[in-house]
């Protein structure tokens, strides 16, 4: 079947009617995902896959839709193969009428804010029914007002960094459950190991003898990687400003691992514009005996190539967010390095006990501490896997907590 055929058939079967039983719509309650907000990004598309995973972990009795904004580029293909029953809600008014009247709950999923707020407003409009928001960053803004509201509407919403609930509660939201619930891509299990594992052979990366670095602009260049977006001159000069200052350290970290240790390093990226980037601040920068044992990934992956890869290395280190978290997910040692233009979200670092592994750019800690940091996860793998694997246990103990709350407000 070709890929059109593909997403025609997948994407229509959520616009038919289920003809079931009337014991079994009676039995079967159906949950509404509002999640997959776009696919530049490989953490941006790992939400939904975490949030599905929950799902069919914890709740195995309901039915899910995904109601998504982009399923593009292989996305919707990556989450049927995963998830064989998984309906994808087609961009259509009669597909989405046909989801309201059908679906009991809309869950809204893990993102870099109430992504989806207008779609909850007219979800609560339509029908009525209750919904619920699942490990998001919150940093107020401009609607400040008509997002407060839809917090407090909400049966519950887990906030994926402390900073964001606080914020909310000061900010007076009174949603009865209002909690820390880490990001869902904790819990993504999308793997694709025979292309990965040959791919690594290819390049000479053997499992777990190398390292990944992933660097970052204080702003995403999205009018270079997303059709539509303007560029954005103020955004692209803070970007040339601080692009030595915030990716300098990594540089530092990566010919330290090479010239210190038998480890090589691996350059990937997270997002779709970081190829260039990797190859223009840390690749043609390094000594050339350095380069000799660094692999600078070319191309873009997606989020299942790239799980599979980072399930082999030693450990990961760089100025991104999610792919630290696809890793600690699986147990593999990540330090995340940030700055205010990311918001608050890495401070879920310090949330799941992992404060040793977050740098700050802005108060240049990364300049300071990163290199020993990733010296030490390097030279004692044995203590830095149990730390992953403490942080992965409180990060899965807060999301069984929101799957729990889930099912008390579907039951009640």
């Amino acid at each position: 079947m070709n890929r059109r055929r593909f997403l025609h058939t997948t994407l229509a079967s959520a616009t038919l009617p289920s003809f079931v039983s009337a014991q079994e719509t009676k039995a079967t309650k159906r949950i509404l995902l509002r999640s997959s907000w776009q696919t530049v990004n490989i953490g941006d598309i790992a939400h939904t896959p975490g949030m599905l995973h929950l799902l069919e972990k914890h709740l195995p009795d309901y039915e899910v839709t995904l109601w998504p904004s982009s399923v593009e580029n292989g996305v919707a293909e990556m989450l049927t193969k995963r998830f064989p029953k998984l309906k994808i809600l087609a961009a259509t008014a009669e597909a989405k009428k046909e989801a309201f009247a059908t679906h009991d709950f809309l869950l809204h999923g893990s993102g870099p804010g109430i992504v989806g707020q207008k779609s909850i407003v007219e979800w609560t409009e339509k029908t009525g029914k209750p919904y619920g928001i699942g490990g998001v960053t919150w940093s107020g803004g401009k609607d400040n007002g008509e997002a407060i509201k839809v917090i407090s509407g909400g049966k519950f919403a887990f906030f994926r960094d402390s900073v964001s609930l606080e914020l909310a509660k000061s900010k007076g939201a009174t949603c009865p459950i209002m909690e820390f619930g880490p990001d869902a891509t904790f819990a993504c299990d999308l793997v694709n190991d025979e292309p990965a594992a040959a791919w690594l052979k290819e390049v000479g990366l053997e499992d777990g003898k190398f390292v990944c670095c992933i660097p970052k602009l204080r702003n995403t260049p999205y009018w270079e990687i997303k059709k539509g977006v303007k560029f954005d001159e103020k955004k692209n000069a803070r970007n040339e400003e601080m692009k030595e200052h915030d990716i300098a350290p990594l540089r530092n970290a990566v010919i330290a691992v090479v010239q210190q240790t038998s480890m090589k390093v691996l350059l990937c990226p997270e997002d779709a514009s970081q190829m260039k980037l990797n190859k223009e601040m840390i690749y043609d920068k390094l000594p050339e005996d350095v380069k000799k044992k660094v692999v600078w990934r070319q191309d873009y992956w997606l989020t299942d190539f790239a799980q599979s890869v980072y399930n082999r290395s030693a450990g990961l280190f760089g100025n991104e967010q999610h792919s630290p978290i696809m890793c600690i997910g699986h147990g593999i040692p990540a330090i995340v390095c940030r700055y205010k233009e990311q918001t608050s979200k890495g401070f879920m670092w310090k949330d799941i006990g992992l404060s040793e592994w977050l740098f700050d750019h802005d108060f240049d800690e990364a300049e300071k501490g990163l290199t020993t940091a990733v010296l030490a996860i390097v030279n004692d793998p044995a203590t830095a896997k149990a730390k992953a694997l403490k942080g992965k246990a409180v990060a899965d103990d807060r999301m069984k907590r929101m799957m729990d709350v889930l099912r008390a407000s579907l039951e009640g």
